[in-house]
Order: structure tokens, then C-alpha cells, then sequence
């Protein structure tokens, strides 16, 4: 399977998608494709048929057609919302958009119909506290989670029915967290019942046991700096790779991805040392092969590949290339057969 990456320019207006080359990793430019608004957050409709995004300069979620090439066809639909979303993900089903927004404190469930068009009306929205960041269903497409970082230092959890489109307070209401980390955006293990959160105000990244009621149970977290760094820094981003073998985290000050190995049957983290990267990684990503990493600077403007060592967690340059103003979100979408 061989697949492409788009990249999300924020203050050029622009979706750039990229050509990858399968064995060096190696990104060609295919397609710019202008978005108003300043296109930041994505996410990928589970059929391949569309995109979501969410415009951060000129508040809306927006849905843009794939082509049969798998690239970037027409704008299908665009819906203004009171604030700008900074996480935007679609349900298993495919027939719901999630948003967090995160000035607001808020949430949003909107209806996807079968054209890819957002509904003009949310079926549901959230308050919680400020800062709220992340939102997406977990693979039984049951339940979902919304951390928010300091003050509020939160997780709240919910259930979700997908054909109502609604989200329902879980019992308890919120997840038990480290303390005075402040939890962001948050990763699923693709075998494990393992949630993965980067703590964007304690430098660090914490481990939870899922459980079948979909509850968290907090089991360790772990810090995503070298011994001695005294320097400020926040964590953004999280990722597992496609076998939950590895996982990393950005972060923002040391300038670096933090690399774990992921024990295959606990699910806890041993640290594997850092990957100095771009200044200010805000986004980055694991291609769905497992071999390659990405991540953008929002201090360089420029997007590093790597190349990843499945059996040590390394990550090898394999170049950089300079992309436009603000990348905000990195995103892998399959090329159909045939292309």
C-alpha cells in the first residue's frame, strides 16, 4: 500500500499534499490546494472518501472531497461554529464530526451524511473547562475522551452512541490524572486496552488501562525530558506506531521527539532516549507502514522525515524539506489501487 501526506499551512490558506516514496520516505509535492479560513486540524473519513477540517481564522468545520486518485477534489461542505476548533476527528462510522475548542472550553457533535456534508446544526455541544484539546472514539467506537490541560487538568469521559450522535458522561465523570501535568491529546494502543495521554504542562506522558466500561485507570507516567534539562518546554502531539511497539511525543522547547518502548503485554513505557528535531514541533506523524515519522516546525516551517528502526525505535533524517507558514497537522491518506 502506498500513501500520501497531507500537510495543513494555516496562515497560507493551503492543504499541500505529498507524494511518498514508499522505500526512502522521500515527499514530492502532487497538489496545493487553497482552503480560506486557515485550515489547521484534520481527520480522515474511515472509508477514504473525504476529509475533515477545521478553520481556525475564520471559525468553521469544513469537508473536502477525495478523489478517485485519492487526492484533494471539492469543498462539500462548510459549517461556521462560535470558535476556532483545534481537533477535529470522524467516528468509526464515519457519520459524525467531533471538535474540541479549546479557548471555549467546549465540544461539538456534528452529523456527517452520505455525501460528506456536515450538518449546519451540532446534534450536541459540550462544555467543560477551558483549554479542552482532543477529542476521538476508541476502536469499539463506544467511548471518547476530552482532556484539558492546566488549570483544569482534566479528563472527562463519555460514552458515545454513534447513531444518535451524542456523548454521555461516563461514571465517574472524569479520569484520575498524575497532577499538575496537564493532559492533551491522547493515543489509542492498536492491540492493548492502553490510552496514552502527552501531558503539555508537565513534559512528560502518562499510561492508562481502558477498561471494558470505558473508564481509565491511571498506571504511570513517565517524563519526556533528559535528565538535567532545565529549559521550558511544553509536549504536544502523541503517537504510537502501527504496532504499538513505539511511542512518541513532541516536544516544544527542547525541540525533540521523546521515543518509548511499548511492552507488549503491560503496555508500559521504558524511555529510548530523544530525536532532535525542528523548532517547535507542534505536529508530527507515524506513516501507517511504520517505517517513516514526520514532523513539522512551527519555528523552522520546515517538515523533517525520518526514517523509523522498527526493532530499536531510532529515527534516521532522511531530509527537510521547507513547507509554508504555520503547519499545523500532518495527515496520511492511502493512494487507491491502481494510482
Amino acid at each position: 500500500m502506498q500513501y500520501r501526506l497531507l500537510l495543513a499551512q494555516q496562515d497560507d490558506d493551503l492543504l499541500t499534499m505529498y507524494a511518498m516514496d514508499g522505500d526512502t520516505g522521500r515527499l514530492t509535492v502532487e497538489q496545493r490546494y487553497p482552503v480560506a479560513g486557515g485550515p489547521a486540524p484534520l481527520a480522515l473519513d474511515p472509508q477514504g472518501r473525504w476529509i475533515a477540517v477545521g478553520l481556525r481564522a475564520s471559525p468553521a468545520l469544513a469537508t473536502v472531497s477525495l478523489d478517485g486518485r485519492g487526492l484533494l477534489g471539492d469543498e462539500l461542505s462548510r459549517v461556521a461554529v462560535p470558535t476556532d476548533a483545534c481537533y477535529v476527528s470522524i467516528d468509526k462510522t464515519g457519520q459524525n464530526v467531533l471538535a474540541a475548542y479549546y479557548q471555549a472550553g467546549t465540544a461539538s457533535v456534528h452529523r456527517l451524511d452520505s455525501q460528506g456534508r456536515i450538518a449546519a446544526e451540532a446534534t450536541q455541544w459540550l462544555t467543560v473547562e477551558r483549554h479542552a484539546h482532543c477529542l476521538h472514539t476508541d476502536r469499539s467506537n463506544r467511548f471518547a475522551f476530552l482532556p484539558q490541560t492546566m488549570p483544569a487538568d482534566r479528563i472527562n469521559q463519555y460514552r458515545f452512541d454513534a447513531q444518535a450522535g451524542q456523548l454521555t458522561p461516563n461514571l465517574p465523570a472524569l479520569a484520575p490524572v498524575a497532577g499538575g501535568q496537564g493532559p492533551r491529546h491522547y493515543a489509542y494502543h492498536p492491540a492493548l486496552n492502553r490510552l496514552y495521554t502527552s501531558n503539555e504542562d508537565g513534559s512528560s506522558t502518562s499510561a492508562y488501562a481502558l477498561g471494558e466500561d470505558g473508564t481509565l485507570q491511571l498506571l504511570g507516567t513517565w517524563s519526556t525530558l533528559p535528565e538535567g534539562f532545565a529549559g521550558r518546554n511544553t509536549c504536544a502531539q502523541i503517537h504510537l506506531d502501527p504496532q504499538g511497539r513505539w511511542l512518541f511525543v513532541s516536544n516544544r522547547g527542547h525541540n525533540s521527539l521523546a521515543i518509548f518502548a511499548v511492552d507488549p503485554v503491560s503496555g508500559m513505557l521504558t524511555p529510548q532516549g530523544h530525536r532532535p528535531t525542528e523548532p517547535t514541533p507542534r505536529v508530527f506523524g507515524v506513516d501507517p507502514s511504520g517505517r517513516f515519522v514526520y514532523a513539522a516546525g512551527l519555528g523552522s516551517n520546515r517538515l523533517a522525515a525520518y526514517r523509523l528502526d522498527g526493532d530499536t525505535g531510532s529515527l534516521q533524517e532522511i531530509e527537510t524539506y521547507a513547507v509554508g507558514r504555520n503547519p499545523m497537522w500532518v495527515l496520511f491518506i492511502a493512494v487507491p489501487e491502481g494510482c
